[in-house]
């Protein structure tokens, strides 16, 4: 699997999706990394309904998540979580191939 991602991050992304009634049969979580951010690359999270060719579709707990070739190769052995703790509020990656992150985490650098 290229990436994993923890319960509360399932339960979160559910969650996102019945308030914003999104019905996850008919959509897909896309995961990207695209330019932007302090360290040159950010995380893109959103919904989709297509797959490209060369897309990869994992199924995680019941929500499938797609990444795109290049996404795949900086995600690959990445951890997506959700924490609403003091340290923030949201979707965090942990990522082992990023050699530098900026200090809210946003974004990341290889």
């Amino acid at each position: 699997m290229t990436i994993s991602i923890t319960d509360r991050a399932i339960d979160q992304i559910e969650q996102v999706a019945s308030n914003k009634h999104v019905d996850l049969e008919d959509k897909m979580l896309r995961v990207a990394v695209v330019p932007g951010g302090c360290s040159g690359l950010t995380y893109d999270l959103g919904w989709d309904t297509t797959v490209q060719e060369e897309d990869t579709v994992e199924v995680h707990n019941g929500v499938t998540v797609v990444l795109d070739k290049k996404s795949r190769l900086y995600l690959d052995g990445s951890e997506l979580d959700f924490t609403d703790g003091l340290d923030g509020d949201g979707f965090h990656f942990t990522n082992p191939q990023a050699t530098r992150e900026c200090a809210c985490g946003e974004s990341f650098a290889l």
